[in-house]
């Protein structure tokens, strides 16, 4: 397509036709000559915004731009309530692709009860593959913000389902010519299939009826990143298990295959928390079918040990994402 903002037909037929209405606290949402969303809250409830570039995937990146931003809200207590998507494609980009784009993320939108409320769609020759930034909103009552800072020491930490998850299937997408020639196809279809759980909106939710105190989505940095934001949020020190953290061995094997550490692998899927009772909260979530483990706790001072049986070492401050490595 043409360089410049799309055609009004195009937008129209696949990009507006895509997306529906289902949030009632969206007055105005997407239309032709539209440039704002007008969005209303109760008088008790306060805004949420978080923002987001989705660069490390090109396939599935529709659905994957709505789990990303609406796990950030799902991490400060909010109920996700709406996207604004600015979208920036190449020129070999044809109308058929940018279609199953909007779909899929009309179909991400449509299972969190979400709903796409603005944006702006291009088509320029600054990007080489679409990228699409997220702007997130969601709600939540004023009483019910989570920090980082309401973490204390003394808290437990949990970790839900696995860690790694986003980074594999990621991999699995991306390299899969690669990795069919070591691995059978059901193994490489198994972690292709971890896109499942990249929701963590469902704990998130649980976790809030729980009183915890502190959330946080494991996203670029992996799980040593989180740790690391989550304890200089709240001025905290870190005692972990390296050996509690839950991983799935196809994450262990794929990560093997390309010499990347799973600690330092975008996770999003997996949610930090910090809880007054971690066995209390696995229990709440198990009920609900989500696996999670306590993996340590925080602690007074500024040391944030790892702990793997016997030895002990520092964790350190955030570094490149491990996918950069492969993708």
């Amino acid at each position: 397509m043409k360089i410049g903002k799309l055609p009004e037909q195009v937008l129209v037929r696949s990009v507006l036709k895509q997306i529906k209405h289902r949030r009632s606290e969206v007055m105005m949402g997407p239309a032709v000559g539209q440039d704002c969303a007008v969005l209303q809250l109760e008088a008790d409830e306060v805004f949420v915004m978080s923002s987001d570039p989705i660069t490390g995937t090109v396939k599935d990146i529709g659905s994957h731009s709505i789990h990303i931003t609406a796990n950030d809200l799902a991490a400060s207590g909010a109920e996700p309530v709406g996207v604004m998507l600015t979208v920036m494609l190449p020129e070999e980009i044809d109308e058929p692709a940018l279609r199953k784009m909007m779909q899929d993320v009309e179909a991400t939108c449509e299972k969190l009860h979400i709903e796409v409320v603005g944006g702006h769609t291009e088509i320029t020759n600054v990007v080489r593959q679409p990228l699409i930034s997220v702007t997130g909103v969601g709600k939540v009552k004023k009483d019910q913000v989570l920090l980082t800072n309401h973490m204390k020491p003394g808290h437990d930490l949990v970790v839900t389902k696995w860690i790694a998850l986003e980074g594999t299937t990621i991999i699995a997408k991306e390299k899969e010519e690669e990795l069919a020639k070591v691995f059978m196809p059901s193994f490489i279809q198994m972690a292709k299939d971890f896109d499942q759980y990249l929701s963590v909106v469902p704990e998130s939710r649980i976790a809030a009826r729980c009183g915890v105190s502190a959330m946080h989505d494991i996203t670029e940095g992996g799980i040593f990143g989180a740790l690391w934001e989550l304890a200089e949020g709240a001025g905290t020190g870190l005692d972990i298990d390296l050996k509690s953290i839950p991983i799935r061995q196809e994450s262990i094997e794929v990560c093997e295959q390309f010499g990347v550490n799973p600690y330092l692998l975008m996770s999003s899927g997996s949610m930090l928390i910090a809880t007054e009772n971690g066995p209390s909260l696995v229990r709440a979530l198990a009920e609900e079918g989500i696996h999670a483990a306590v993996i340590g706790k925080a602690t007074d001072g500024n040391d944030r040990i790892l702990r793997n049986g016997e030895e002990i070492r520092y964790l350190d401050r955030p570094q490149s994402d491990e996918l950069y490595k492969v993708v």
